[in-house]
């Protein structure tokens, strides 16, 4: 059964980014857990937050799962990529996926890699930068398979990566990377700049898609832009998809009720719906 998760970031150099809640995981896990949420997602400043922290104790106070964990503080502090042309950076890139996946993996959890995959140009090739992010995945899936985990890759929009962008651009780099343990993160914020058809982009993904982050055209929780959630929901259904769906959205116009309106969103897609024969159906007609 698909699941719910709602983003939390901790992360103060990204304030004013796409995450629901902020700054205290506690009042934001009591939150979450009120509206019915079956898990969060973290953005984490560093591994430690997660390791070192009260998350264990706050999830099973609040009934919650950790869905996964973000790695773009590793570009947002310290502007590392894994498509660098420097090795040393790209090096130190590596090392800071790799410390997320293993405090993540340890509550049983994947960590994502968008942001961090960087851009192409100049020294580096659109070929060579894929060919440093499919040896990069290769590696740090297996970190994550020592967890029973996948690694998640999210394809991201042009205006945040000129690397991969679509659902068929990451297969075929899951393809080249040759682990079975990495897995794509279908984001429908991204989806509506980049794909000419949401229900074909997710068929291209079957079996490959692994987390999808639930947020509207205009990057505000679902149901305030132009994406009908009923639609997702039958898409999601027919490639049998079965994970977490998390909003990763502008809190607007406040936190707690873009998280309201996420959750009323969800259980009218997931929860209430009856499936109808949406085939043919482009996201641009929802």
């Amino acid at each position: 059964m698909i699941k719910s998760a709602v983003t939390i970031s901790l992360v103060p150099e990204a304030r004013g980014g796409p995450f629901i809640f902020w700054d205290d995981l506690h009042e934001a896990c009591r939150k979450a857990s009120h509206l019915g949420f079956d898990g969060i997602e973290v953005f984490p400043p560093d591994a430690s937050s997660i390791s070192d922290g009260d998350l264990p104790r706050i999830l099973e106070d609040h009934d919650l799962r950790l869905a996964a964990v973000g790695t773009g503080a590793g570009w947002v502090k310290h502007k590392f990529t894994l498509t660098d042309q420097d090795s040393a950076v790209r090096q130190k890139a590596r090392d800071f996926i790799r410390s997320i996946i293993r405090a993540a993996g340890s509550l049983q959890a994947p960590a994502i890699i968008g942001s961090m995959q960087g851009r192409w140009g100049g020294e580096v090739s659109h070929d060579l930068a894929t060919r440093f992010l499919a040896d990069a995945l290769n590696e740090l899936a297996e970190v994550s398979r020592a967890y029973g985990v996948p690694l998640l890759f999210e394809p991201l929009n042009r205006y945040e990566t000129n690397v991969v962008n679509r659902i068929d651009d990451g297969v075929s780099l899951v393809r080249q990377a040759a682990s079975d343990n990495v897995k794509l993160l279908a984001d429908l914020f991204h989806m509506n700049i980049e794909e000419r058809d949401f229900r074909l982009a997710f068929h291209d993904g079957t079996g490959h898609i692994g987390h999808v982050h639930f947020a509207d055209s205009n990057r505000r929780a679902v149901g305030w832009g132009h994406i009908d959630p009923r639609f997702v929901a039958y898409w999601l259904d027919e490639i049998a998809y079965e994970g977490f769906v998390s909003a990763e959205a502008l809190p607007f116009p406040t936190p707690d009720e873009a998280a309201a309106r996420t959750m009323q969103s969800f259980q009218s897609a997931f929860r209430s719906r009856k499936p109808q024969p949406f085939e043919g159906r482009r996201a641009t007609d929802a």
